[in-house]
């Protein structure tokens, strides 16, 4: 809508925390109703979202309207105080849709048929689904768009659905068109001389099925593209539907954390509120740093507070073997959220089903009801998010780092081809960021080509393919004075996955003092390589520097004997290889000190994450033993109410929010 102040998450949340979860009341009694209600306001339940998967109960059968139990649901939750996230419920069609509409049905790469009976099978090519989903959301619109206990929409749930249809071959092909204008220009992208690929009719493009050896990379990385693009398109038409309605509302679609098949920052710019689904391993020793990069990655997106849409009260029912979260980790994880900007702590889902494919995984209330340890734990959370939503909400975090990502680098690196199947890029993202979080540095994340200014220190894990414009970014901000770290395999293509020369552009070679990258030497699974220093894993480079770099670290023993495995010219260093976590943890913090980039927080012990949001400090305890923090002066605990003059005890999985 021209002209319009788009809302935002405080227009949901009026000053509180939203704390809730997914509810799915068709799956229970209408008498369940009225229990469940008394255990959500015992809880401090104040946000519940209802419809995402009801396509079926509010449609039974084409065109027929089924809003009577809906209508109740809605002003039960008014009458309680209960604000709703209203879902359009068009992740799952009902049966009826498949079978009547083949059409909407998504094929897999090898030309299966993905057919009704899970979740996301629909064809986001079909204009028959489309058409479908566009219905049902504009007659839920008109419906609830004033029902006073609307606060927020949520459109579908996780868009993830790949498809290689005919339909999506179609569209594919108009994509492909507007991309190109002609095919002499796609030809030219997609290095179709290779391998006699050359295209001569637009009709004899299709999506990327299986082939016999390895598929054309140029080709693969579009497909990519477009069906980020597609799924994008199908998000935005139901956005748009009630928008029109409800312009007041902010408009929401949940994100799964680093999912390969969403350009994540394009679709941020479409949501009024950003929001995550985090589900970290409870066995994980580093769930909380994965945590903490999802969290880092999404207030980054939203570029301020962000909803967590979903996480899991205890354990989950699709790792194979499924722990439950152990008393306390919960509410750590859940406040370790709220430290890193998230204005919304939220569950899949409230009450835990007796049937379907997800009876196992928790919930808010589990099996067990309400003497049950999890439910009882909801209720503790829920009166700590009341004790500090006053002087949280709305307030930002600040970071000094900035760490780049970008699905397109991803999607270019990620091909049959590459050097090594070992270089996961999720992983070494993983790494870097590990090394900044264990050394108690706050980062925020970035695009390549977003604006830089204000960070002292920016951080690029990975960036394989690299366009011009951001190649450019990156020498203003070290040419403004910017520090800048590299990882290996950056700079290596540009946007259409073609080689740069010499294996790296030129203008980051002489950034980096490289005069000649010779050879990359990728290492196998089980192998290390030395240096003066470290040992490194995965990779290693045969490099040649110039003569006015420092070689901060030198390779030792083997083929690259002597040669450069750190280089470091003025402000910007490149690590050609991944040092093991203690010494990456010291190289980068002393890279960030260089910089003038401090920790939160000084001299904390192990297993303790330091946070600042706005004014507040959060302490959490990531370990099971007590530890004693030193502070910076008194500090007073919104948790317990107890005012600390130099330290503070936090004990099994502790935390502490501080307001100096």
């Amino acid at each position: 809508m021209p002209g319009h102040k788009r809302p935002t998450l405080g227009d949901a949340t009026r000053g509180r925390i939203l704390f809730g979860g997914d509810y799915n009341p068709e799956q229970w009694p209408e008498e369940t109703w009225h229990e469940d209600v008394r255990l959500m306001k015992a809880a401090g339940v104040n946000s519940v979202t209802l419809g995402v998967f009801s396509w079926a109960k509010l449609e039974p059968a084409p065109g027929a309207r089924e809003f009577g139990w809906l209508d109740t649901l809605m002003d039960l939750m008014h009458t309680a105080d209960v604000g709703v996230v209203l879902a359009t419920p068009t992740a799952s069609p009902p049966p009826w849709m498949g079978h009547l509409h083949p059409d909407t049905l998504p094929v897999d790469r090898d030309g299966r048929t993905e057919w009704w009976g899970g979740r996301q099978h629909f064809s986001h090519s079909s204009a028959t689904y489309r058409r479908y989903a566009a219905a049902i959301t504009e007659d839920l619109a008109a419906r609830y768009g004033d029902h006073p206990a609307l606060t927020m929409w949520h459109i579908n749930n996780e868009y993830c659905t790949y498809d290689w249809s005919e339909q999506a071959a179609a569209r594919f092909r108009d994509w492909l068109r507007e991309r190109y204008g002609d095919l002499a220009a796609l030809n030219e992208a997609w290095g179709t001389a290779f391998w006699s690929q050359g295209y001569g009719d637009w009709a004899e493009i299709h999506t990327p099925r299986h082939a016999h050896y390895m598929k054309n990379p140029g080709q693969v990385l579009d497909f990519k593209r477009f069906t980020s693009d597609m799924l994008l398109e199908c998000y935005t038409a139901e956005r748009d539907i009630v928008r029109r309605a409800t312009p007041h509302l902010p408009v929401t679609t949940n994100f799964m954390p680093l999912w390969v098949g969403q350009d994540a920052w394009r679709w941020a710019e479409e949501e009024d509120v950003v929001s995550v689904d985090l589900y970290p391993d409870p066995r994980d020793p580093l769930g909380a740093q994965h945590g903490a990069l999802v969290q880092d990655l999404t207030r980054s997106q939203a570029r301020g507070p962000w909803m967590l849409m979903e996480q899991a009260a205890g354990p989950v029912n699709w790792r194979g073997v499924n722990h439950p979260k152990p008393h306390g980790l919960n509410r750590l994880w859940s406040l370790q959220a709220v430290a890193r900007g998230a204005d919304a702590v939220c569950y899949f889902q409230w009450r835990q089903s007796r049937q379907g494919a997800e009876k196992f995984h928790s919930a808010m209330v589990s099996h067990a009801g309400e003497e049950g340890r999890t439910y009882q734990e909801i209720k503790r959370l829920g009166a700590d998010l009341a004790r500090i939503s006053a002087e949280v909400t709305g307030s930002h975090s600040a970071a000094e780092i900035a760490i780049l990502h970008d699905w397109h680098a991803w999607w270019a690196g990620d091909q049959e081809g590459r050097l090594s199947h070992e270089v996961d890029h999720p992983a070494v993202l993983r790494a870097w960021h590990r090394a900044l979080w264990e050394a108690g540095l706050a980062t925020d994340f970035a695009h390549p080509e977003h604006d830089l200014t204000g960070y002292k220190l920016v951080v690029v894990p990975q960036l394989y393919a690299v366009t011009d414009t951001a190649i450019d970014n990156l020498l203003a901000h070290v040419h403004a004075g910017g520090a800048l770290v590299a990882g290996f395999l950056t700079g290596v293509a540009d946007a259409d996955d073609r080689v740069r020369p010499g294996g790296m552009d030129a203008r980051l070679r002489e950034l980096f003092g490289i005069r000649t990258l010779h050879e990359w030497w990728p290492l196998d699974a089980d192998e290390r390589v030395e240096t003066d220093g470290f040992r490194g894993t995965l990779w290693s480079e045969e490099l040649e520097q110039t003569g006015d770099a420092t070689v901060e670290a030198a390779y030792k023993g083997a083929e690259l004997d002597g040669l450069p495995a750190v280089l470091r010219n003025g402000r910007a260093w490149y690590v050609s290889t991944l040092p093991e976590p203690d010494a990456f943890r010291t190289l980068l913090a002393r890279i960030a000190a260089d910089a003038g980039a401090r920790p939160v927080l000084d001299g904390l012990p192990p297993g303790v994450e330091a946070v600042r949001r706005g004014e507040l400090l959060f302490l959490l305890h990531h370990g099971r033993d007590p530890v004693t923090v030193r502070l910076p002066g008194a500090h007073h605990d919104l948790l317990t109410g107890t005012t600390f003059t130099d330290e503070v005890t936090l004990g099994r999985y502790g935390v502490a929010v501080l307001r100096p």
